[in-house]
């Protein structure tokens, strides 16, 4: 689809723990958004902020044309969307990159997250939920106050847990997870920190799996031209922004 840019309504800004806000914005897009696509977002009123923070779609509905952004405070650029009003506008340039594929057949998938890196996972499995797969969550983070949105995934699938310091669910990382004993997955999509996602490609190669990834790599210009989030792959460089951010496993030089 098309890349727009548009100026977007504040409907809702929701803080769900000390990182991280859930911003809530009515797009009525003319087009279709892929999971695992992401916007760039324009920092307004912030003199020493001159770039647009790229954020992953993190859920948008069809019907009332709401997209939201799970957004991670870690400068002053996400500060700054953290402190937005409802009601007041914010410009994006909309949908970016590419998106997971769905498979053409139902088939059983797992879906591993970890951090903020679950945000694609959530329209990801809106989407395959309606395309008949069988949609199995795996979230990871250090403490239950990590954990975002449970409720929400649980909407669309099963949801396993793990935390680091066993809090809430099994203890330790996704990849230790007893989920993967006992079932047998035909796909699955990640999206974390890149240790993890190396992992779970690796246990995935093992069971000969299919697997996608998006890649977390720093996107200034959200455009290719910048290419400071380019990646190496079997195919030589590829940037992040444009030729991914979803990236089969078998490309990748992991």
């Amino acid at each position: 689809m098309k890349k727009q840019i548009m100026d977007l309504e504040v409907l809702s800004l929701e803080q769900l723990n000390e990182r991280n806000v859930l911003l809530k914005l009515h797009c009525p897009i003319d087009g279709e958004i892929l999971a695992g696509q992401f916007v760039e977002v324009r920092i307004d009123n912030q003199k020493d902020v001159f770039l647009r923070r790229p954020i992953s779609v993190h859920y948008y509905s069809e019907e009332s044309h709401e997209l939201w952004l799970l957004v991670q405070l870690v400068g002053k650029g996400t500060r700054a969307i953290s402190r937005l009003e409802k009601g007041t506008k914010i410009n994006l340039v909309l949908p970016l990159g590419n998106g997971f594929s769905l498979p053409e057949k139902p088939q059983k998938t797992l879906l591993v997250g970890g951090g903020v890196g679950v945000a694609p996972l959530l329209y990801l499995g809106k989407k395959l939920k309606e395309k008949g797969n069988e949609v199995t969550f795996l979230l990871g983070a250090r403490t239950s106050s990590d954990l975002m949105q449970i409720a929400c995934f649980k909407e669309f699938g099963e949801v396993c847990i793990t935390t680091e310091d066993a809090s809430e669910g099994e203890s330790g990382f996704v990849t230790q997870h007893s989920v993967w004993g006992k079932r047998q997955f035909d796909k699955i999509f990640s999206c974390g920190p890149t240790p993890m996602m190396k992992a779970v490609a690796k246990m995935a190669q093992e069971r000969n799996i299919d697997c996608e990834v998006s890649l977390e790599n720093t996107m200034a210009c959200g455009l290719g031209a910048c290419l400071c989030c380019v990646t190496d792959t079997k195919e030589g460089h590829k940037c992040v922004c444009t030729d991914g951010p979803v990236f089969d496993i078998k490309e990748l030089k992991w």
